[in-house]
């Protein structure tokens, strides 16, 4: 293709709405083009770089049995195949089935930052397995988590596999992303922050020695963690913090140290709850006998009570009295009340791996895809194209531009003749042009009558992998190949460049 009869609207400065560098250089590069905030139009560059991870996603996809649907627009996919399934695979001998399809959704819930990221509008490709049992369904579900890995090793993007709450997350580090995943560097663990298990941090100082019973001090005005701490003069670690909830009609007083927070994705797994709300003031009052402020477990009958794992073995500790301005002191789990323990706080900096003991990093990330097993025999797993093509240029760009795998760039190569004007650089790209579509290279010649600084800083704002420069070495015989990621520059002759690209691309490209 020329480039002169393309639309390629490159910008040279940066877009003063744009937010991310991901999103600014897709901009400037001509591959998107904001509508509305959260809304983008793949242009001519884009929507190439896109067909290839698209293209990716299938061939992976089909490799493990899967078989592709275009289903409704206007209707939740899970329940369309859920329909289908339900109809059709009335027999045990129709099973396993992977059936996906690749569709755009929209989103009014999610932000409208100018940021592909976080756009209201982004592509999904969807896979459904269906199985006879539970072990068919690991099988499917091991089967797509090496699929996802293949297609990001393809796509070159360096991905950490989080633990999730139902399956795993596949995530690309990096600070444009709102995803946090917690990660040991000793050894391995990685998990998503709603699914993340820790060891805590001990507690500022040990709870006192003694078989105490509780005691109640007057606390006036004090309803917060941190009044008590400051009332009493003993940590947040001293203190176990109360949340009454309710968990499908059912009120539940959920208990974690003063200085962590529940983990609402944890709370409900342990639940096995489909709805889940705090509970309203009248409800508080009518259960407890007290406001907000001055809640606590001791001598609560009428509902369940669940106890993180960091308070099991802590004694003498401070919790509400379960009256107005009220608390108690030596409060022990277990003794003083029955309760249930479990892992239900979020995992904070300073916690130490469960398995190793080591240091944990929490590491902002990019969410490229989730595979989730969703029932006995069921899964369900989501891959997100646009966000593969943004991860890429965030991970892989420097000041000139973006520095695109060929596996996911619009071009193979640029043909970039030095002046378009001159009969033998003119003669000598087309004929190098010619010798590149004959090794089925994706090539986009710049035949456009520019200066050659300007079809320079194209070609590396574009991402195009390589470029071969027709100048004043083409009396010797010789073109000048520059890869974009390296600017390494090498000379070649001119009868040649076509096979030495296209043996760089065979080996970047090789699934």
């Amino acid at each position: 293709m020329r480039w002169s009869k393309l639309f390629i609207p490159t910008l040279r400065e940066k877009p003063a709405d744009a937010d991310g560098v991901g999103s600014q250089f897709l901009l400037r590069a001509g591959y998107i083009r904001q509508l509305v905030p959260g809304i983008y139009s793949y242009l001519f560059l884009g929507e190439r770089s896109l067909g290839k991870i698209a293209k990716i996603v299938r061939e992976e996809t089909d490799a493990i049995g899967g078989q592709e649907l275009r289903l409704p627009v206007l209707h939740p996919a899970a329940s369309v195949v859920a329909a289908i399934a339900e109809g059709e695979l009335r027999s045990y001998r129709r099973l396993p089935q992977i059936w996906h399809h690749m569709q755009t959704r929209f989103d009014e819930q999610k932000h409208s930052r100018p940021d592909l990221l976080r756009a209201r509008q982004f592509l999904v490709s969807e896979s459904f397995s269906f199985d006879l049992d539970s072990a068919g369904r690991d099988v499917s579900y091991q089967k797509h988590v090496d699929a996802y890995s293949k297609i990001l090793d393809r796509c070159e993007l360096k991905y950490i596999v989080a633990e999730g709450p139902a399956g795993a997350t596949f995530v690309v580090a990096s600070e444009a992303g709102n995803s946090v995943v917690v990660r040991c560097a000793g050894c391995g663990y990685a998990a998503t922050l709603d699914k993340a298990t820790a060891r805590p941090t001990p507690p500022s100082i040990a709870d006192p020695d003694g078989d105490f019973a509780p005691a109640p001090f007057h606390t006036p005005g004090r309803k917060t963690i941190a009044d008590i701490a400051d009332f009493t003069g003993l940590p947040e670690t001293s203190q176990m913090k109360r949340l009454v909830l309710v968990a499908d009609g059912q009120p539940v007083l959920a208990l974690v140290r003063g200085d962590h927070s529940l983990n609402e994705t944890k709370f409900v797994q342990v639940m096995k709850a489909t709805d889940f709300r705090p509970a309203h003031a009248e409800e508080i009052l009518e259960w407890f006998g007290a406001g907000g402020g001055s809640l606590g477990p001791v001598g609560v009958q009428n509902m369940r009570i669940m106890a993180d794992e960091a308070l099991r073995g802590r004694s003498n500790m401070i919790a509400g009295a379960n009256k107005d301005d009220y608390h108690l002191r030596h409060v022990t789990p277990s003794e003083d009340f029955e309760t249930e323990y479990f892992d239900l706080r979020q995992v904070v900096p300073g916690d130490a791996c469960f398995r190793c003991s080591g240091a944990l990093d929490f590491i902002q990330c990019i969410e490229i895809a989730r595979v989730v097993k969703s029932g006995c025999n069921t899964g369900t797993y989501h891959l997100y194209p646009e966000r593969v093509l943004s991860a890429a240029v965030e991970l892989n760009h420097d000041q000139d531009g973006m520095a695109l795998l060929a596996a996911i760039a619009p071009f193979d190569v640029v043909i970039t003749p030095v002046s378009i004007a001159e009969t033998a650089l003119a003669s000598a790209s087309q004929e190098i042009y010619e010798s590149c579509h004959k090794m089925h290279l994706d090539t986009l010649f710049d035949d456009r009558d520019e200066r050659p600084g300007v079809k320079f800083k194209d070609a590396d704002l574009t991402g195009i992998p390589y470029r071969i420069t027709i100048g004043k070495k083409l009396a010797e015989g010789m073109v000048e190949v520059v890869e974009r990621r390296s600017k390494k520059r090498e000379d070649v002759g001119m009868e040649h460049a076509a096979a030495f690209i296209a043996a760089k691309v065979a080996a970047e490209t090789r699934p």
